[in-house]
């Protein structure tokens, strides 16, 4: 194991390779959240900064944990060789779709059905550690159901849920969009 005050080349390199992370938050009295992202969302910033594009799921807990505490960790693992894990440490901040300083985070991805807000990452630490124990694995190909899924949806009727939306599911408060960002279709395959 091995500890960097900020993200270095290597780094940079190894993150752009991977297909998935995983996001973890928690905060004072509420469970600890765990979740694993996909798609083209995560950007390096800067030696210290990251961001991810988050899209509509089953819940906001993320955003909520993050209003209450603020901690966050973000975890790469590879599946291929070289096998590592890295862990990026950090405080985060959220701005939804619609707000100001949204379309300037959102410039940085992508443009998808069902975004909802861009995550902001002041990275503290940066871990490295083997990762011997995690599996062999190979993409087989990207997932495209979430997208295509926001994709179909009316904006009125998409809004209208997410309104009903306002809480965490332990009882936090969650900060909801009120406007639909434009998105590209899905490229042909």
């Amino acid at each position: 194991m091995e500890f960097f005050k900020a993200l270095n080349d290597d780094h940079r390199a190894f993150i752009a390779k991977q297909p998935v992370f995983f996001v973890a938050t928690a905060a004072e009295g509420t469970r600890v959240n765990l979740s694993p992202k996909g798609l083209d969302c995560f950007r390096v910033l800067g030696p210290n900064r990251v961001a991810y594009l988050d899209l509509g799921g089953s819940g906001n807990e993320t955003q909520a944990h993050l209003s209450a505490d603020g901690r966050i960790t973000i975890m790469f693992c590879a599946f291929d060789n070289p096998a590592l894990i890295l862990r990026l440490y950090g405080t985060g901040s959220y701005v939804v779709a619609g707000e100001l300083g949204y379309d300037a985070f959102a410039a940085h991805f992508p443009r998808l059905a069902g975004a909802r807000q861009v995550f902001d990452i002041a990275v503290d630490s940066v871990q490295t550690s083997c990762g011997w124990g995690v599996p062999h694995m190979t993409v087989e190909r990207p997932r495209d159901t979430l997208v295509k899924f926001h994709a179909q949806q009316a904006p009125a009727d998409r809004l209208a849920k997410i309104a009903t939306r306002d809480r965490s599911i332990d009882g936090l408060p969650v900060r909801v969009q009120t406007v639909m960002p434009d998105f590209d279709p899905l490229p042909p395959r």
